[in-house]
Formats: C-alpha cells, sequence, structure tokens
C-alpha cells in the first residue's frame, strides 16, 4: 500500500463541510461517509476526514479549538498563482473565510490563506521549484 495521510478535522455542520470542500475540488469517497463523518479526496495520497463533534469525541476527550484559533496550516499545491487565487475566492463564496493572513509572495512561491467554515487553516500554494534561490550553505 502506498503512504497517504489522513487528516481529521470536527465540524459542526457535516453538510455545509462536505459541500465547501467539494467547491475547492475535494471528491468524496462514499465508501467512508455516513451521517456522522465523510472522507473527501484531494488526491490518491490526501484525505480529509470531516468528524461531527459527537464522531470526533468517539477518537479523543481533548476540547476542540475555537474557530478563531490556528491550530495547524495545512497546504495543498495548486497548478498555478491564478488557481490559488481562484480557490481563496471559492472559499469565501461558500463559507470559508479568506485571506486570513497576508498574501506572501516570494516569486518562486505563492500563497494564499483561507479558512473552512470551521475555522481550520488551509494555505493555497503554488510554487516554480526552479525559481527557488539557492542557498549557500558553505558559512
Amino acid at each position: 500500500m502506498s503512504k497517504m495521510i489522513f487528516i481529521s478535522l470536527p465540524v459542526t455542520n457535516l453538510a455545509a463541510s462536505m459541500s465547501f470542500y467539494k467547491s475547492l475540488g475535494f471528491e468524496n469517497n462514499s465508501q467512508f461517509t455516513d451521517d456522522t463523518s465523510a472522507c473527501m479526496v484531494w488526491s490518491e495520497a490526501i484525505n480529509v476526514m470531516l468528524l461531527t463533534h459527537e464522531q470526533w469525541r468517539v477518537f479523543t476527550n481533548r476540547p476542540i479549538p475555537p474557530v478563531t484559533s490556528s491550530e495547524v496550516m495545512l497546504a495543498l499545491s495548486c497548478d498555478s498563482r491564478e488557481a490559488v487565487d481562484a480557490m481563496n475566492k471559492t472559499a469565501a463564496a461558500n463559507g470559508g473565510t479568506a485571506d486570513i493572513n497576508p498574501v506572501q509572495d516570494l516569486g518562486f512561491m505563492y500563497n494564499r490563506n483561507l479558512a473552512d467554515p470551521d475555522g481550520h487553516v488551509w494555505e493555497a500554494m503554488w510554487m516554480n521549484s526552479e525559481d527557488i534561490p539557492s542557498v549557500d550553505r558553505t558559512s
């Protein structure tokens, strides 16, 4: 089996969260979807498990952070700067929040941060690896 990542997120409204992630380009894997959870697929290796608060508590009794917190920032690569901008705009139009942090443009890398309806922070990013500045590691 190839290595995969499953990111689990507590959500207040499963249907609204599924709709939000579908709008960003995730697909639903119905094999792992029911009334309490949904598996949203970004790629063959990246899956986001959306869990109702009740289902989340099956896995942990740690408190669910408030919407205004930033427990982690998850980056998704996009094919272009325009795709980064489109994801940010789509997030804002579908229940999320755009540009929760300042836009970062380093020339070779461009990113914008957004939050889903539950405040989970995502970074839409594009990078041209051919233009990454070299680092002098001899000093």
